[in-house]
């Protein structure tokens, strides 16, 4: 892939998992993509966040906008 292509930014579609319909933009086809949605904390301490993670595989038989990634539910 050229430098020129690694630095352009793409449309991607969230499939499935909480984030299903999203879509993003990406530099550089990332193989996977973090999703995180913020949890409360009852009693945070000194700044402490919680997030629930979510992990976003790349479709390679997909290699035209938008690209698509879909919900990885056994990760991490």
């Amino acid at each position: 892939m050229m430098h020129a292509e690694m630095s352009k930014a793409e449309t991607a579609l969230l499939v499935g998992g909480p984030a299903a319909g999203a879509r993003v933009r990406v530099t550089g086809r990332p193989g996977v993509l973090q999703v995180t949605r913020p949890c409360a904390v009852e009693e945070p301490a000194d700044g402490v966040r919680v997030e629930a993670l979510y992990i976003y595989r790349r479709d390679l038989g997909v290699a035209e906008e938008p690209l698509r990634y879909g919900y990885d539910a056994v990760s991490p």
